[in-house]
């Protein structure tokens, strides 16, 4: 039989406010990163400045990338900086797998900032941190597409085009894709109504990635997908949907006929809530995490396109819409 894990509701502050500053058996039953995703939520909705340092400093205890990035953008706020820089600091000094360019640029940010203690823990880290290492890298700006560009057909077909025909062909999806794809309040957002994919310019050979997502509960048929290395896909979609075998979750590799293809449980969170993906793709095998549940556990991908083949060894990232409105935000890549 299926596990099926608890979908957490987060959308009422006052709850959020009560299982995380006072319920401790409450908050200790929300992953990280469920917890990261309550705290953001805390802070959009208060202005109340002890609210939002006594959040930040919460943030710290996630211990997650994204937090670590999230607190970071407060530093410049003269109100939360202080706390900001605590948990910028926290989170590295415990987590030297988040070395990079980023995580380097806040910790140095953050060190004027910090009590004696945490100042020399901070820079002992930074002393023994490889300066070679780019870490995490956002794709993914928050005001504009830069980086970005529309769809042309698979990798199979678009390896047979000339140059020319690829590059009409690419004016043409370009075009299509700034009507379906905006930047609405810093999250990137399909608007659209058919199926054209947003892909990177780069392509990606083994990576991980970490990326926030959120179906419109009020879209038809809510429906997205994260394609990697050009290839559908990992799934996104609202459980409810009975009809299409949306109840086994999203995470899973929904494309695969002959390895798995459903997540190992339902990890989702309510429809029209935001959800946490981190993926990790070495060779043809991929490992999901779902709000911080492994769904997917090293799994073979097959190559869609033509399954006598293995999957292609380098190619873009895409993220997929379903005619229905999906919002991502948060989107980091780690080339491995």
């Amino acid at each position: 039989m299926r596990r099926i894990v608890k979908t957490i509701t987060l959308t009422s502050t006052f709850m959020l406010a009560s299982a995380l500053f006072g319920n401790k058996t409450l908050a200790q039953e929300l992953t990280p990163e469920n917890q990261l995703i309550s705290l953001r939520h805390i802070m959009e909705q208060t202005d109340d400045a002890d609210t939002r340092r006594a959040t930040l400093r919460l943030i710290g205890k996630t211990g997650t990338f994204q937090a670590l990035m999230y607190a970071g953008s407060y530093i410049k706020d003269k109100a939360l900086a202080k706390q900001a820089a605590e948990a910028v600091a926290e989170i590295a000094v415990a987590h030297p797998e988040y070395n990079g360019d980023n995580t380097r640029d806040l910790v140095r940010e953050a060190l004027p900032l910090l009590d004696k203690k945490a100042r020399a823990a901070a820079r002992k880290w930074l002393d023994a941190a490889p300066r070679e290492e780019k870490g995490f890298v956002s794709i993914f700006n928050g005001t504009n597409l830069d980086g970005w560009k529309g769809l042309v057909e698979n990798p199979i077909a678009r390896s047979r085009m000339s140059e020319e025909q690829m590059r009409e062909a690419q004016a043409k999806a370009d075009v299509q894709m700034r009507k379906d794809w905006v930047v609405e309040d810093g999250l990137l957002t399909y608007v659209g109504h058919g199926f054209d994919n947003l892909c990177t310019v780069e392509q990606y050979a083994d990576f991980e990635m970490t990326v926030d997502w959120r179906l419109d509960p009020n879209g038809a048929e809510p429906d997205a997908g994260v394609y990697l290395r050009g290839t559908p896909q990992v799934q996104i979609w609202d459980i409810r949907r009975t009809n299409v075998g949306a109840q086994v979750g999203s995470g899973g590799l929904y494309n695969n006929q002959s390895n798995e293809s459903k997540p190992s449980c339902v990890a989702d969170n309510r429809l029209g809530e935001w959800n946490t993906f981190f993926i990790r793709m070495k060779g043809d095998r991929v490992t999901v995490v779902l709000n911080g549940i492994t769904v997917v556990d090293n799994v073979v991908m097959e190559n869609y396109w033509d399954r006598k083949q293995p999957i292609f060894p380098k190619e873009q990232i895409e993220m997929q819409a379903h005619g229905s409105k999906v919002q991502f935000r948060d989107i980091y890549v780690r080339r491995i």
